[in-house]
C-alpha cells in the first residue's frame, strides 16, 4: 500500500518549527541584500566625481590652468577604443571628462605642457556592473526559493487553498474495533465496509456496490468520532481525516479548492476513506441564517455536493462524517449516492454501559467488591464519554486517598460528582439559608416519594451540601433505561418540580425564596411542551402548535414560527396555568396532609446534609434512623486515608465563600 506521507503525532509542531526556521532564514537573507546595498551606496558615494564637457577641458588646458610647470595636477587618461576618460583633480575635487579617442588630445596635452599617464582599460567597469546587478539578483532569488518552500509545504501562506486532510496508515492508529462497545450494530455497519474494501469481489459478484458515503449521526459523547478512529485502525487503505471547520476561511473559494484537492489526494490513494468530523459546519441547509447564495460557506458545500456525486465519478473514495446536529444538514447531502447509509450512533442500554466499562477499566486496578453490572444499571443515561469521565474519576478519587485499588465506593462518589457536581463544603451558608434549602429539597423528596409508583424516577440522594451552584440537590435515579414519557410521567415531574416551593410556603407562612426559578422554568417549560409538541391537551388535541425545527443560523428559520391565530395563543397560555396550577395543588394537597413527615426530613436534612433512599423511607414511615458520623469535608477523609497509611497529615486551610441562591 501507497500513501502521500505519514503523519507523526508531532506534525503540527514540526510544521510550525519549519514556519519559524523559515522565517528566520528570510529574515537572514533581507539582512544581507541590505548590507549589500549599502555597501554598494557608500562605493558609489566614494568615487563620485565632478563631470565637464570636452570643451570646459580645452578651455582649461589652453589657458594653462593645468601646466605642470604651473600645478601639481596629474591628468589620467583611461583609454577604451571609441573615448579616452581623464580624470584628475582641481580645487580638492575630483574632475572626470570624457573626450574622444584621437591623437588631437595627446597633441593639445603636450602643447601646453599637461603632464599625463596613460592607464589600459580598466576592469572595473565589470565589477561596477555586478554591483550594480547583484542587489536585485539576490532579491529574485530569495523570493524565488521562498515561494517554492511556501508552496511545497502544507498549510503555510501560499498553501491556504490546499487541503488540511491528514493522511493515517495502520500503523499510527493504535485504536480498533476492540476498543469500541455499546454501539454493536453501528459498528456492525461500519465492519461490512470495510470487508468490501478488503473482498471487492464478494459484492461485485451479486451486483452490489460500496456505499458512497456513511454518515454517523447521535448524541455528544456516544462514540462517533472513536467509532472513526477504529476504522482507520481496520481499513487497510489509506485514511484521511479532517474536520468540517478546516473548510471554510474568510477568503472566497478557499473552501471549495481544498474541497478540491482533498477529493484528487482521495482519487491518488483510492480505494481510501476520508473522514469528516463535525461535518455540519460545512453542510449545513443552504440558505439558512442571514447567508446569501454567495456565502463561503455554501460555495464549499456546493464543491463537496460535486465531488461526492457529480458528473465524475470517484470510486474507490468512501466517505465517513460525523454530526450530532443531522437536522441542519441540507437534503441534498443526505440524499442516496452521496450519504447512502446513515447510522445512529445512541446512547448504550445497560448491556452496552457494561461493556464500555469493561473497556476502560482494563488499565486500572479494581478491588474486589468492584461490579461493573451494578455500575451500569446506576447510570443511566451515561454516554460513553460519560462513562470515561466516571472511570477516571473514581480512579483520581481512590489516588487522593492513598490506595492501590479502585472500590465501589469511589464509583459511587464519582457519579454523585458527575451528576451533581462537586461538593463545596467549605461554601459558607448561614443558618436560616440552610433552613429554608432543607426544607426546599425535602418538599422535593417528599412529593416524589408518595406519587404513585412509576410516576417519577425514584430518589437516589438528596443532600443540602452545595455542589456547583445549586445550594442543594436531590437527585433521581431511574431503575432503568426510559425512552418515552407518558402523561402521567409529565405532571408528575411537574408536581415534584413545585415540591420545593410549596414547602417553603408552608413552613414559613407564605415566603417565596428566589431558590424556586430553575423548578418554575422548568416546570413551564414542560407544561408548554404538553401542549404544544407532545399533545397531551384536551382542550386543544393532539396538535403541535409552532414547533421550533432549529435555532437562528443553524437550520432553515430565523425565529420560531407562530401557524396559529391570537385565539388560539390564549388558549396555549390557558392550558399551560392550568396543568401547572392542577400539580401546584396536587403537590400542596401531599405536603400539607404529610406534614410531619415533611418535617422529619427536613430536620434530618440539617443535622445530616445528606440522607439516601433508604434513610428518606425509614423517615417517611417514622422509623428510627442508624447512627450518624458527622459528616466532615472530601479533604478531611482524604487526610484521614493518608494517615491511616502511614503519612503525616497536613491540616487543609479553610475557605470561606459565598452562598448561591439556588437551592435544587
Amino acid at each position: 500500500m501507497t500513501h502521500l506521507r505519514t503523519v507523526s503525532p508531532r506534525d503540527g509542531h514540526s510544521e510550525a518549527t519549519d514556519v519559524k526556521q523559515q522565517t528566520k532564514t528570510l529574515l537572514v537573507w533581507l539582512g544581507l541584500i541590505v548590507a549589500v546595498l549599502l555597501l554598494a551606496n557608500l562605493f558609489n558615494n566614494s568615487n563620485k566625481a565632478n563631470p565637464i564637457t570636452y570643451t570646459e577641458f580645452r578651455e582649461q588646458v589652453e589657458a594653462d590652468e593645468l601646466n605642470s610647470a604651473k600645478t601639481s595636477t596629474s591628468v589620467e587618461l583611461e583609454v577604451h577604443p571609441s573615448h579616452v576618460n581623464i580624470t584628475y583633480e582641481r580645487d580638492d575635487a575630483e574632475v572626470k571628462v570624457v573626450a574622444p579617442a584621437t591623437d588631437e588630445l595627446y597633441t593639445l596635452l603636450e602643447s601646453h605642457g599637461v603632464q599625463y599617464k596613460v592607464e589600459p582599460e580598466d576592469d572595473g567597469v565589470f565589477f561596477q556592473i555586478a554591483m550594480m546587478w547583484l542587489p536585485v539578483l539576490l532579491i529574485v532569488a530569495v523570493m524565488i526559493m521562498f515561494m517554492r518552500q511556501m508552496q511545497a509545504g502544507g498549510g503555510k501562506a501560499m498553501s491556504f487553498g490546499k487541503s488540511k486532510a491528514r493522511l493515517l496508515n495502520e500503523h499510527q492508529q493504535k485504536v480498533t474495533f476492540k476498543d469500541v462497545a455499546g454501539i454493536e450494530e453501528a459498528r456492525e455497519e461500519v465492519e461490512e465496509i470495510i470487508d468490501f474494501l478488503r473482498d471487492t469481489r464478494k459484492y461485485m459478484r451479486v451486483g452490489g456496490r460500496i456505499p458512497k458515503g456513511v454518515l454517523l449521526m447521535g448524541p455528544p459523547g456516544t462514540g462517533k468520532t472513536l467509532l472513526a478512529r477504529a476504522i482507520a485502525g481496520e481499513a487497510g487503505v489509506a485514511f484521511f481525516s479532517i474536520s468540517g471547520s478546516d473548510f471554510v476561511e474568510m477568503f472566497v473559494g478557499v473552501g471549495a479548492s481544498r474541497v478540491r484537492d482533498l477529493f484528487e489526494q482521495g482519487k491518488k490513494n483510492a480505494p481510501c476513506i476520508i473522514f469528516i468530523d463535525e461535518i455540519d459546519a460545512v453542510g449545513r441547509h443552504r440558505g439558512a441564517g442571514l447567508g446569501g447564495g454567495h456565502d463561503e460557506r455554501e460555495q464549499t458545500l456546493n464543491q463537496l455536493l460535486v465531488e461526492m456525486d457529480g458528473f465524475e465519478g470517484n470510486d474507490g473514495v468512501i466517505l465517513v462524517a460525523a454530526t450530532n446536529r443531522p437536522d441542519v444538514l441540507d437534503p441534498a447531502l443526505l440524499r442516496p449516492g452521496r450519504f447512502d447509509r446513515r447510522i445512529v450512533v445512541g446512547l448504550p442500554d445497560v448491556r452496552g454501559r457494561e461493556a464500555i466499562l469493561s473497556v476502560h477499566t482494563r488499565k486500572v486496578p479494581l478491588g474486589d467488591d468492584v461490579e461493573l453490572n451494578s455500575i451500569a444499571r446506576g447510570t443511566p443515561g451515561f454516554s460513553g464519554a460519560d462513562l470515561e469521565n466516571l472511570v477516571n474519576e473514581a480512579a483520581l478519587f481512590a489516588a487522593r486517598c492513598n490506595r492501590d485499588r479502585v472500590l465501589h465506593g469511589d464509583f459511587d462518589h464519582a457519579r454523585d460528582k458527575v451528576m451533581m457536581g462537586a461538593e463545596r463544603k467549605s461554601a459558607y451558608v448561614s443558618h436560616a439559608e440552610r433552613k429554608i434549602t432543607a426544607w426546599h429539597e425535602a418538599g422535593h423528596t417528599l412529593v416524589a416519594a408518595l406519587l404513585p409508583s412509576g410516576t417519577v424516577d425514584p430518589i437516589h440522594k438528596v443532600t443540602i451540601i452545595p455542589r456547583g451552584r445549586a445550594l442543594g440537590v436531590t437527585h433521581f435515579l431511574p431503575e432503568q433505561d426510559k425512552l418515552s414519557y407518558d402523561q402521567n410521567n409529565a405532571a408528575g415531574i411537574i408536581a415534584v418540580s413545585l415540591g420545593g416551593r410549596i414547602a417553603e410556603e408552608i413552613e414559613f407562612e407564605g415566603l417565596k425564596s428566589t431558590g424556586a426559578g430553575n423548578d418554575l422554568s422548568k416546570s413551564s417549560e414542560i407544561a408548554r411542551k404538553m401542549v404544544c409538541e407532545w399533545g397531551m391537551s384536551d382542550r386543544l388535541g393532539p396538535i403541535t402548535f409552532g414547533r421550533e425545527d432549529s435555532e437562528p443560523f443553524l437550520g432553515r428559520d430565523i425565529q420560531r414560527p407562530q401557524n396559529y391565530s391570537e385565539a388560539t395563543a390564549r388558549a396555549i397560555d390557558d392550558e399551560v396555568h392550568r396543568i401547572v396550577t392542577d400539580q401546584y395543588k396536587r403537590a400542596r394537597k401531599l405536603l400539607e396532609d404529610n406534614y410531619a413527615a415533611l418535617a422529619r426530613i427536613a430536620n434530618a436534612l440539617i443535622e445530616r446534609e445528606v440522607l439516601d433512599a433508604a434513610e428518606v423511607a425509614d423517615l417517611i414511615a417514622d422509623r428510627q434512623l442508624g447512627p450518624f458520623e458527622k459528616r466532615r469535608p472530601l479533604t478531611s477523609r482524604v487526610e484521614d486515608s493518608r494517615e491511616a497509611a502511614g503519612e503525616s497529615r497536613v491540616e487543609p486551610p479553610r475557605a470561606t465563600g459565598f452562598p448561591v441562591p439556588d437551592p435544587g
